[in-house]
């Protein structure tokens, strides 16, 4: 699996995408006077562009027949990656439902927006409603819970005048993999009513396969929320979008960060051979186990202990470029595959007519 992950990165990496050696000094000569960091990691042809799996079309499928059902949306969006983590899929199949905004994994990007750029990102979602996160933060489940209650009272108070009613009002979350919807929903329910975890967390997308059951997270009024699994895009055309875990995010936030790992480098071979042996993650013969250091370094990321940062740029223009390029890419790998198949046989098709 090492020599895998070698063989491919060796490929795909451009001579200029290593170590660029400078004769001017850098901000701080001691550690990268002859180091300037790439402004983007390089293109990974071999790099799958999809994740979008059977389970999330059905997911997809049962959110939009229980639509009737459901009086609030929950999306989830990791702060981190404000734009990487919109999927346009939701925009469809979830229309015409109120919907709140969250902005999930504050703690891992503390302080790395402005109130400008925050203002920017609640005007991407107008009218919605849109919040920033930190699960382990009182305060901020608080808000979440609040704004449910005050969108319900109204809604229940009617209800209540024709029925007893005994069931509640559902919200559901929903969101891509891994951004931290079963985790928002635990908290939901630990600060609302005081209860233990209901939903299985786990770092790796897929935890959660299928629509669950409501859970209760306001006594009064009584609201249930239930969770989803992440649905992926069906095709990602930028194949930086599918790496923004890649170390190119340190260097150009700060070399320094992981020096006690590796001198600044560009070249990842040498920082993930470096990494695994000063770690002791070795294969037989001691040889650096690159796949285990590289799941080390991007679990270490996660968890915010190699700097708190965003990966997305977000300006006044970024979320209008960002809609572009979702418009223009539109088809998937595996239908372009099939339009250039379909050219080809249409050009041959003359010459094999004038043959016979």
């Amino acid at each position: 699996m090492a020599r895998r992950l070698r063989g491919q990165l060796e490929r795909q990496m451009s001579p200029t995408a290593m170590t660029v050696k400078v004769s001017r000094p850098g901000p701080n000569p001691s550690v990268n006077s002859f180091f300037v960091p790439r402004p983007n990691f390089p293109q990974l042809d071999s790099l799958v562009r999809s994740y979008f799996l059977g389970h999330h079309q059905a997911a997809l499928t049962e959110m939009s027949q229980m639509l009737s059902t459901v009086e609030l949306i929950i999306e989830c969006r990791d702060h981190r990656v404000p734009l990487s983590s919109r999927n346009p899929l939701f925009e469809k199949a979830l229309a015409g439902r109120e919907r709140l905004m969250v902005y999930t994994k504050k703690d891992l990007a503390q302080g790395t927006l402005n109130k400008i750029q925050k203002n920017a990102i609640t005007k991407w979602h107008s009218p919605n409603k849109v919040m920033f996160s930190d699960v382990n933060n009182f305060l901020d489940v608080k808000k979440i819970l609040s704004y449910a209650r005050s969108l319900y009272l109204p809604f229940q108070a009617e209800t209540a005048k024709q029925v007893d009613n005994l069931t509640g009002s559902r919200m559901l979350i929903v969101g891509m993999p891994n951004v931290g919807k079963s985790s928002l929903l635990n908290a939901l329910r630990r600060v609302g009513v005081q209860r233990k975890k209901a939903a299985i967390t786990g770092g790796q997308p897929g935890v959660t396969r299928k629509i669950a059951t409501s859970v209760k997270v306001i006594e009064d009024p009584l609201i249930y929320l239930i969770d989803s699994p992440g649905v992926f895009v069906p095709y990602v055309p930028n194949s930086e979008t599918m790496l923004k875990l890649a170390l190119v995010g340190m260097n150009l936030h700060d070399p320094t960060i992981y020096k006690k790992y590796h001198e600044p480098t560009n070249n990842i071979l040498d920082f993930l051979a470096k990494v695994g042996k000063e770690t002791g993650r070795l294969m037989k013969g001691g040889e650096p186990d690159l796949e285990a250091t590289a799941l080390w370094i991007v679990g270490r990321w996660r968890n915010g202990l190699l700097g708190r940062f965003m990966l997305d740029p977000v300006d006044k223009d970024a979320y209008q470029r960002w809609l572009e390029e979702e418009e223009s890419a539109g088809k998937s790998n595996t239908r372009l595959k099939k339009e250039a198949k379909a050219e080809r046989l249409e050009a041959q098709r003359p010459r094999n007519v004038a043959m016979a």
